[in-house]
């Protein structure tokens, strides 16, 4: 078993596909109207969906915002560099909700960013690619 997508409900899909794409380097691997059902799905990532979990993005046809709810929490990004990452997703106009730096009450260097529907997400270092790639 694994796990196969997140998936996120969105106002404005493009608007979105953009942001994951040109300020987080997603790919968009595939797009599908539905229209029976009055929506569309695109799912990206960073590799092939066979290799690893990606997010979904859900539109619903006519349907602008969303409440985020509190129960749920943030996506985690794995970037080689949170401050260098924090920055070029400033340059490219993200919201920053906390800056880069050490999280409260440890060491590990995190930020955090705001996707155009107000989904938070977590950058951090990759510790897993680091770990494959000896450093």
């Amino acid at each position: 078993m694994r796990i196969l997508h997140t998936m996120l409900r969105v106002g404005d899909l493009q608007r979105s596909i953009d942001f994951y794409t040109q300020v987080l380097g997603m790919r968009l691997l595939r797009q599908k109207e539905y229209p029976a059902g009055k929506f569309t799905l695109a799912f990206l990532g960073y590799g092939d969906e066979s290799e690893g979990a990606v997010l979904e993005l859900t539109y619903n046809w006519g349907v602008h915002e969303y409440e985020l709810g509190t129960g749920f929490g943030h996506i985690a990004i794995g970037v080689d560099d949170v401050y260098a990452a924090t920055e070029a997703a400033r340059q490219k106009g993200a919201k920053i909700l906390r800056e880069a730096g050490p999280m409260n009450a440890g060491t590990t260097v995190i930020a955090f960013i705001e996707d155009p529907d107000g989904y938070p997400i977590e950058l951090l270092n990759d510790r897993w690619t680091k770990q494959e790639s000896g450093t």
